[in-house]
């Protein structure tokens, strides 16, 4: 029987693979966003989010501020990756979200399960005409080239089918046709390469549609098919140690500091109620990641939220960025 043994998350933002310094290229993503997302529901621009909340972030987008939260997240993904060494699965599930790298509009699953022997980035990032930092982005993503990494097919196909025998319809991804044109992307290419280190550890990716209306999961409906792979995992005849990983969020890129707080105090409790009820309209755009934390959360229920860290990175004075947050699921003994 398949044992899970380590629930981790951690935010991908592509802050995590800059130098605190060139954060400034992301702020000026943001100051061209039409749509930039609110966790009440509303979109704004970002003269409207200024003319609306102030500069009331001026005083933490300096040098010094941006370069001390940088360290402090490289510490934290650091802490998480010497406790995945220690835990030595044989098998790590990432739950994340494809953004338009491997599926397109011509095809979004609700969710996906990989079941190839080899998972292929995306080359997006790392074209000879992209700025370097851009590159340095992409190879932090593992999408500087298409790199190609170890599968789990047959316990994907066991996720897969007991997912199906739980009331779950999911999608099966078998290959990567053409990597030029697609590719497994920055929600499973960061976690590769910042926390397995090199190592080949066989990975099943969980392709979660957070981003792309109309057929985005509820909170509650994630939440179930949590505990649906947490079920189908215990029920693999095969004996191997599981970690499950959460990639993505939480808030952005309108950073929502009460939101996350009030996420990590339910992950704290087990308080499934709390993150059931989780309204659509706090989790648009990059704020929908906060799904991936939120089914990952079900799967390892029965371990405890035994470390978190939280960095808010704020990159303009009106507050764009991301609720920066790491946390490790395990059992104390």
């Amino acid at each position: 029987m398949a044992q899970i043994v380590l629930g981790l998350g951690a935010s991908h933002t592509p802050l995590l693979t800059l130098d605190s310094a060139q954060w400034a290229h992301r702020a000026a993503v943001d100051y061209a966003n039409p749509n930039l997302n609110l966790s009440d529901g509303r979109w704004l621009n970002y003269a409207e989010l200024l003319a609306e909340v102030g500069p009331r972030y001026e005083g933490v987008v300096t040098a010094e501020v941006l370069g001390r939260k940088a360290l402090a997240c490289s510490a934290a993904l650091d802490r998480m990756a010497d406790t995945l060494a220690a835990a030595n699965p044989d098998v790590v599930v990432i739950i994340g979200d494809d953004q338009a790298e491997l599926f397109s509009p011509s095809n979004q699953p609700v969710i996906a399960l990989f079941h190839g022997d080899e998972i292929i980035t995306s080359d997006k990032y790392g074209r000879k005409d992209a700025p370097d930092w851009v590159r340095q982005m992409g190879e932090g993503y593992l999408m500087d080239e298409s790199h190609r990494l170890p599968g789990s097919p047959t316990l994907a196909i066991e996720l897969i089918e007991g997912l199906m025998d739980d009331g779950i319809d999911v999608a099966s991804v078998a290959d990567v046709k053409d990597p030029q044109t697609s590719g497994f992307g920055h929600a499973y290419g960061f976690i590769i390469k910042r926390l397995l280190r090199g190592r080949r550890i066989p990975v099943v990716p969980v392709l979660l549609n957070t981003y792309y209306p109309p057929n985005v999961p509820s909170a509650a409906r994630v939440y179930d098919m949590g505990l649906a792979l947490a079920r189908a995992i215990v029920r693999s005849p095969q004996d191997l140690r599981i970690a499950v990983v959460a990639s993505g969020g939480l808030s952005h890129f309108v950073v929502d500091e009460e939101l996350d707080r009030k996420v990590l105090a339910a992950f704290l409790d087990k308080d499934a109620t709390a993150l059931r009820a989780i309204p659509r309209s706090a989790l648009h755009s990059g704020s929908s990641e906060i799904l991936n934390w939120i089914m990952t959360a079900a799967v390892v229920d029965s371990l405890p939220l035994s470390w978190h860290e939280y960095q808010p990175l704020y990159r303009t004075a009106a507050g764009t960025g991301v609720g920066a947050t790491f946390a490790i699921w395990q059992d104390a003994s």
